[in-house]
């Protein structure tokens, strides 16, 4: 496995945060990104999760509600990946599909536009 410290990753998640288009961040709303180094048990290889209601979703009984939540798995990524290029490369992907659920789009969607 690729060695990478947390604070390295993190700093990754963060990296690929900041490459999101301020039109897209402004309209985020209510979510929080987190990093762990594993995924559930159930799902090993998962590098993403959203969890939350999209916007897509919210009516107006969305009030008062916890944040939505975006976790980024590291030792998955670092296990999948060869070199920092591609962990760089994965995260942004990672980031940017899992903010993609936030606004409501589905994998199907994702993958045709090439965020697997």
């Amino acid at each position: 496995m690729l060695e990478m410290t947390r604070e390295e990753f993190e700093e990754l998640v963060a990296e690929a945060l900041d490459r999101i288009p301020p039109e897209l961040t402004r309209l985020m709303d209510n979510v929080a990104v987190f990093v762990e180094d594993e995924p559930p048990a159930d799902d090993p290889e998962l590098l993403g999760l959203y969890e939350g209601t999209p916007l897509t979703e919210r009516g107006e009984w969305y009030a008062g509600v916890l944040p939505d939540r975006i976790t980024i798995y590291r030792n998955p990524t670092l296990r999948m990946c060869e070199d920092r290029e591609d962990v760089i490369a994965e995260t942004e992907i990672t980031v940017v599909h899992e903010i993609a659920h936030h606004f409501g789009i589905d994998d199907a969607r994702l993958h045709a536009l090439g965020y697997g």
